[in-house]
Order: C-alpha cells, then sequence, then structure tokens
C-alpha cells in the first residue's frame, strides 16, 4: 500500500485515503484513477484494516476529472480506449461501494464529477458547512447516469431529488444536501476529520462480520422480493449467530465489560501503521 497518487495512511484499524492535488482541487488523473481502484480492492483483504476514511486536501474534497490531464486527452483515443476509461471508472465505484468494511467520506469542500459519486459509493458522508456538492455531468454535455450515479443516488435521495440533480448538474449547498439525506453530518469545518476518525475509529471497534453482512445485503435485497429477502435474513442471521462476535457480545453483557470485537478480527495482534504505509 504504497500508492504514488495520493497519501495513504492507517491507524488504531483505519485507512485514511487523502487525495493531495489542492492546487487542482483534486482532481483525478488517469494514474489517481487506477491507483485508488486497485488501492479499494487491496482493501478487502487487507487485515489491518477495518475502517476507511475518504477525504481531501484544502478548498476541495474531489473536483472530478482533471480537465487537461484527462479530459484533453480523451479526444485523441479510439473508442476501445475510451470505452477501457469509463469503465475503469465504474470499477473504483464498485470497488468503493462493495468493499464490506465501513467507508466514510468526508467532504471538505468543493465536491463534484467524479468526486462526487465517489462520495455516494461510501456508506455515511460527513461534509464540512461549505461543501457544496454537484453532479454537473450533463452541465458538460454528458449523461447524469456516470460512474453508478443513477443506481447510487436514487437509493440515498429517492428518485425525485436524484432525477433533480442529475438533470440540472447544478451545485446544491450543504444545508440542502443535508435536508435531502444526502449528507448524513454537516460539521463546522475544523470538526470534520476529528468527526469522521471518531465514526470511522468506532466502526472500526464493531462486529466485523455483521457489519460486512449489513453492508452486503442492503445491495442485495434492493432488488429481491419481500419473500426472498425473508428468507436470505432468516439464512445470514444464523450464519451470524455462529460466529464468535455474537459470543462476545453475550459474554461481555454476563461479565459486565465492554466488548472486544476487534479480537476476532484477522489482523488482530498486528501492529498499526501511522504515517505513510
Amino acid at each position: 500500500m504504497n500508492p504514488q497518487t495520493f497519501d495513504y495512511s492507517e491507524q488504531d484499524g483505519v485507512a485514511t485515503i487523502r487525495l493531495n492535488r489542492p492546487e487542482r482541487l483534486n482532481a483525478l488523473t488517469f494514474d489517481s484513477y487506477r491507483e485508488l481502484t486497485d488501492t479499494f480492492a487491496a482493501l478487502r483483504t487487507r487485515d489491518t484494516v477495518r475502517a476507511v476514511v475518504l477525504t481531501g486536501t484544502g478548498r476541495a474534497f474531489c473536483s472530478g476529472g482533471d480537465v487537461k490531464d484527462i479530459i484533453g486527452r480523451l479526444f485523441g483515443v479510439s473508442d476501445a480506449e475510451l470505452l477501457a476509461f469509463t469503465r475503469m471508472t465504474c470499477d473504483l465505484v464498485e470497488n468503493i461501494h462493495t468493499l464490506e468494511k465501513p467507508v466514510i467520506a468526508a467532504l471538505n469542500g468543493t465536491t463534484c464529477g467524479a468526486g462526487a459519486v465517489m462520495a455516494i459509493a461510501a456508506d455515511i458522508r460527513i461534509a464540512s458547512e461549505t461543501a457544496k456538492i454537484g453532479f454537473i455531468f450533463t452541465q458538460v454535455g454528458l449523461c447524469g447516469a456516470d460512474m453508478g450515479a443513477a443506481w447510487l443516488l436514487p437509493r440515498i435521495v429517492g428518485t425525485g431529488h436524484a432525477t433533480e440533480l442529475l438533470l440540472r448538474g447544478n451545485f446544491v449547498s450543504a444545508a440542502r444536501a443535508a435536508e435531502i439525506g444526502l449528507y448524513n453530518h454537516v460539521v463546522p469545518a475544523d470538526q470534520l476529520a476529528k468527526r469522521a476518525q471518531e465514526l470511522a475509529t468506532e466502526l472500526a471497534a464493531g462486529p466485523s462480520m455483521g457489519i460486512a453482512m449489513t453492508k452486503r445485503f442492503l445491495r442485495k435485497e434492493a432488488n429481491l422480493p419481500f419473500r426472498e429477502a425473508m428468507q436470505q435474513e432468516g439464512w445470514i442471521q444464523a450464519e451470524c449467530m455462529k460466529h464468535p462476535d455474537y459470543r462476545e457480545s453475550y459474554e461481555s453483557f454476563v461479565e459486565k465489560r465492554e466488548k472486544d470485537f476487534v479480537q476476532n478480527w484477522p489482523g488482530h495482534g498486528k501492529a498499526a501503521v501511522k504515517g505513510e504505509a
């Protein structure tokens, strides 16, 4: 885990991915797209990580694809190369969304285009009061159904709000985003990093299988008939009852002590990595 295009660190079971091109509003390049895609894939099996914070540096979380480094260069590529790029962008969002560890997007400022879709691919969005967000694809002549936006956004804010956001492609304020359920929390800018880390640490200390299966079944049941969903939930809950976390919850209650789910995590006992990893 040694990316070259963004900052990566681990501490107390939490991986922090920080986009760090503040002079370009953390715009993505071909290389950062690839490294982010590969990093989220690698996090599936990284035992030292139990939760992830995705954030940016400076005035923006992420302003999408870099106008010069990506958009301008795409005009000169073949159809096959163009499709390979758009598919890679979808792979990034899929890897974020399907990671069976909690992902928190800490939105420190302007969030648009690919940045907005990465944000909604996360499980929880904590935003600074200055973090306006825009799904600006139609404003640049593209389809609003980009990188999974048309699948993810209606499931967060409902079809009505999602339709307006994707058709108009305009920015909305942090207050409006919170009002329609797009942001889970809005905090003062100087409290964002602390609040995101607190929440990530809380989730990292939680029951790994229960959290992973909750994420999996939130996705899975979205397209299941009710009766089949009930059958699936009956099965997975029985499986969770066999996991050591369930016994730990019971024993800690009986013994009147704090729960310790981390002891059952595969990476338990490995030293946390601080700073660059």
